[in-house]
């Protein structure tokens, strides 16, 4: 998930699993999955960069996961 901006200022979160598409027009477009669409003050590198941002974290929290089932670590 992460946070955008729309053009009259208002945030909200988007879960960047569903982006298909960034188009620059200036703003940036992102189209969905669904093909629905936000249009954000963000830039298409910053969206990126938000993006590759929040997978790093979903990366280390899954290194970091230990799971013990009967008593074994895995």
């Amino acid at each position: 998930m992460i946070k955008l901006t729309k053009l009259n200022g208002e945030t909200f979160v988007l879960n960047c699993n569903q982006i298909e598409v960034i188009e620059s027009i200036p703003e940036s477009k992102i189209i969905l999955l669904n093909k629905e669409f936000f249009i954000v003050r963000e830039s298409p590198e910053e969206i990126i960069d938000k993006v590759m941002q929040y997978f790093a974290k979903i990366d280390l929290l899954h290194r970091h996961t230990v799971i013990i089932k009967n008593g074994n670590e895995y």
